[in-house]
């Protein structure tokens, strides 16, 4: 059998004259955690929508699970998880009977259906909640409950678009710890995300900009091998005058301004050059040092500034 869990070729949607994806080619391997990386707005969702066979492709072909998201959409959904970006249950159904509800909707095998719905509950977590009705939960119970339905039927492919937005850092890490027990099972995990520390969690990560296909690789990959400006930190007294010299100048291509630092992409300068340049403006108590890029640094390099 094929180890591929989702085949992806020049994949595009068009919405009227506006392209909101364009051109997407990638494989996901079985067991693999692949993250789908890019801001609001660049394609991921619409993608996402498409690969689990919701909204149909203008062009290109695309096989999930074995079959063609074009031909056999149905198929696809009931092979798959799939959990949206905004939560979509039934606000006046309780846990449990949300739960039921998807059970039912993805054909649970009757011998099976009380097990499956006992294991899946203890597996996110949602004892002592079944009879709360899911409107009435917090924002990191009703994550867990969509992730509850998106797998109460076992699918060996999971697409999760946004899962963690709008949840707090600890909710956000033991909602990963969840994807980690899953994909070490051997289940293929597809997530969408704009959180840059939270793709470093991944595999292997495509980056997405207005509807592109920037770059795919490991975190490791994308921050050596891929980034194509450099990198330095600034330190001094007067921050933000630093950064105000250094905007706009030819071959700098994005200025960040922190609370202790200045971040510099830029290509062809040395930190010799950037000091030379800073002490002519009268900023003369600066440490210059060139550092790793981070995730941000690489997408920022890579889409050119674009979402």
């Amino acid at each position: 059998m094929s180890e591929t869990a989702v085949c992806v070729e020049n994949l595009t949607k068009k919405f009227g004259g506006f392209t909101a994806v364009s051109d997407v080619s990638f494989l996901v391997e079985k067991g693999e955690i692949f993250g789908f990386l890019g801001a609001n707005g660049a394609g991921k969702s619409t993608t996402i929508r498409m690969l689990c066979g919701i909204l149909p492709p203008t062009s290109g072909k695309a096989v999930v699970a074995g079959y063609s998201v074009a031909d056999y959409p149905g198929m696809v959904r009931q092979n798959i998880g799939y959990m949206s970006q905004k939560f979509s249950l039934y606000d006046e159904l309780t846990v449990d009977e949300n739960m039921r509800f998807f059970a039912r909707l993805y054909s649970v095998p009757y011998g099976i259906f009380e097990e499956r719905i006992t294991e899946t509950v203890k597996m996110v977590s949602l004892d002592g909640y079944e009879k709360i009705r899911a409107g009435s939960l917090s924002a990191g119970i009703k994550q867990r409950l969509s992730l509850a339905c998106a797998i109460i039927h076992s699918p060996k492919i999971i697409f999760l678009d946004e899962p963690t937005s709008g949840v707090d850092p600890v909710t956000r890490r033991s909602f990963w710890d969840l994807i980690y027990s899953f994909s070490a099972a051997g289940v293929t995990i597809f997530v969408t995300t704009h959180y840059m520390d939270e793709a470093e969690y991944c595999d292997r990560i495509a980056m997405i900009s207005s509807g592109k296909l920037r770059e795919i690789g490991t975190p490791t990959q994308l921050k050596t091998d891929r980034m194509i400006w450099d990198v330095f930190c600034i330190t001094g007294k007067n921050l933000a005058g630093i950064a105000k010299i250094m905007t706009g100048r030819e071959c700098v291509f994005d200025v960040g301004l922190l609370s202790d630092s200045v971040r510099l992409l830029c290509s062809g300068l040395s930190g010799c050059d950037i000091e030379r340049i800073l002490k002519s403006a009268g900023e003369t108590d600066v440490c210059v040092s060139k550092t790793e890029a981070s995730l941000e640094d690489v997408f920022v390099s890579l889409s050119g500034g674009r979402s």
